[in-house]
């Protein structure tokens, strides 16, 4: 019996460089900054990458390998959690896409292979959004968002 996949799709305009945002994914001093978790890799084909919390228990949240990478445009990497890494079922795959446009870049991220209804496929439909936000807020204005922020109660 297949599992039934879904994909998520985000598309962003950002007032900045693709060099910049190639950057901002790949570097963990830079991702710190705006999704308070650092991507680890050296950022090879078939080398492994690591999502790791940026605070003192420096915790390995997710796992993946880097699939594709073709600096500054394009950048695929399987995603997993780091409990489930072992299982290749249980991974998705993330693209990063960086087109110049005009005077911005056009950042669409598509991540796909996810199991439909599942746990991955929730948290990322409500992390994609806040993050990628928060990352162009980073690169326009040098102020990140607070990813962690949680909603008002009514």
């Amino acid at each position: 019996m297949t599992t039934e996949k879904t994909s998520f799709v985000y598309v962003t305009y950002i007032l900045s460089t693709p060099q910049k945002v190639f950057e901002a994914v790949t570097r963990p001093d830079v991702a710190r900054r705006y999704w308070g978790h650092e991507n680890v890799s050296d950022w090879n084909p078939g080398s492994k990458w690591e999502h790791v919390r940026a605070n003192d228990e420096r915790t390995v949240e997710l796992v993946g390998k880097v699939i594709e990478i073709s600096p500054p445009s394009r950048l695929v990497i399987s995603w997993a959690n780091a409990s489930q890494a072992a299982d290749p079922t249980s991974h998705s795959r993330v693209t990063f896409e960086i087109e110049e446009y005009e005077s911005m870049v056009r950042l669409t991220v598509i991540h796909d292979e996810l199991e439909a209804g599942s746990g991955m496929a929730n948290g990322i439909s409500k992390g994609w959004p806040i993050v990628l936000s928060s990352l162009k807020s980073f690169l326009e204005t040098g102020r990140a968002l607070d990813i962690f922020a949680k909603p008002k109660a009514a």
